[in-house]
């Protein structure tokens, strides 16, 4: 009974911090405040009364979750995808190679922080989070090739973000690899997952409109299971799992044949429990007192205002000059490159890598995103606003 009464506990405690993640969800909303810092906050705060999971089990339970979001995000973005393919592949692609080179070269320049340990770090700082900049809108969406940007171009950089830290972790903690090795697996796992995403979308969306002996209540769950399978297979194939869930999501969503209510629902609501869990257990992750060693703070701190400031303008405006946007939309796209739960992911995975000095990685990352989602997300309806950039009045839902 005493390993019943012990598992009963944890179990007690773990929900009370899902109740208390999903309060506070609420709770930021009504301030219009950003949900996801607060959860995080919350989360590594709790972390030492409910225990800390281990590295492993987060990184596996919120890759799940992001295979979810990316889907979901793939059938949301959909046809809008076309509209702005040029911009989405550029600043999702090479726009995640120069942020992660740029941030890379200002760790080392100007903190001091080891070439190879500031690749690491640059990658974990590549990918952006569009559902930190919705959710900071409160009951206001974007509309147009705005919108579309921010969503695809994250649906992209999250793949390219991870790819490239695998590939400078193995450079920091192998000597037989190379740049060149990096570009050339960079470009392999990109076009695998690619390829199982838009093969797999496909029948995919062949099997919604034609296999119909499944029951209505099964085709949610067969959509899922599939959906964890193309990322298997791309995986297994050596290439980006997240991109061929991205993909299939687009392309089910952009077929003759649209998604039904209840698949859409079904993923959608996944994918909200998704990002509250990834950032519950991503917060309960990180040990505070990490904070306090190396004056990591400050160097968080400036890390933030270079890549807000000079990395993510230098990187986004040149790429968006050819484009048909106006002038404040180019400026709301640059500034609302917020970092999200991706980037401490990396991070973890970076400690999971054995990537020398990780755990200043990790600490660093998370001052970064939560910097990021408290300051520029806390700016964002107001930037908007004075940047005209069209919104419109959703339910708040």
């Amino acid at each position: 009974m005493h390993g019943i009464e012990q598992f009963g506990h944890q179990l007690l405690l773990w929900g009370t911090v899902g109740v208390a993640a999903l309060v506070g969800h609420r709770l930021a909303r009504f301030l219009r405040v950003p949900a996801s810092v607060l959860v995080l906050v919350l989360a590594a705060a709790a972390g030492g009364v409910v225990g800390r999971p281990s590295l492993g089990t987060v990184v596996d339970v919120v890759t799940v979750a992001l295979i979810v979001i990316l889907f979901d995000g793939g059938m949301h973005l959909g046809k809008r995808f076309r509209t702005a393919i040029g911009p989405i592949i550029g600043l999702g692609t090479v726009g995640a190679f120069l942020t992660a080179g740029l941030v890379a070269l200002g760790a080392h320049f100007l903190f001091g922080i080891e070439v190879k340990t500031a690749l690491v770090l640059g990658a974990a700082l590549a990918p952006t989070d569009p559902a930190v900049v919705f959710s900071v809108l409160a009951n206001r969406e974007l509309t147009g090739k705005t919108s579309a940007i921010l969503e695809g171009e994250s649906g992209v950089n999250d793949p390219a973000g991870i790819a490239l830290l695998v590939g400078f972790a193995s450079f920091a903690t192998a000597t037989d690899t190379s740049m060149a090795g990096i570009v050339v697996d960079f470009l392999r796992q990109m076009a695998v997952g690619a390829a199982v995403g838009l093969v797999g979308g496909a029948m995919l969306a062949w099997l919604l409109a034609r296999v119909k002996p499944l029951a209505s209540e099964h085709r949610p769950v067969g959509v899922l299971a599939i959906v964890l399978a193309l990322y298997g297979i791309a995986a297994a194939a050596h290439g980006s799992g997240f991109l061929a869930a991205l993909l299939a999501g687009i392309v089910v969503a952009h077929s003759d044949t649209q998604p039904t209510h209840d698949v859409r629902r079904f993923t959608t609501t996944l994918a909200t429990m998704g990002e509250i869990t990834a950032f519950v257990l991503l917060g309960l992750s990180f040990d505070f007192s990490e904070l306090t060693r190396r004056h990591i703070w400050l160097t968080g701190i400036g890390i933030a205002l270079l890549l807000v400031f000079v990395v993510r303008p230098a990187v986004v405006l040149p790429m968006l000059a050819p484009t048909r946007l106006g002038r404040g939309e180019k400026v709301f796209v640059a500034w609302a490159g917020l970092k999200g739960a991706v980037p401490i992911l990396l991070g973890a995975l970076a400690v999971q890598s054995g990537v020398p000095d990780a755990g200043r990685i990790y600490a660093i990352v998370f001052i970064v995103v939560a910097l990021s989602v408290a300051g520029q997300g806390g700016s964002l309806g107001a930037v908007a606003h004075r940047l005209r950039v069209t919104t419109r009045a959703v339910s708040a839902g």
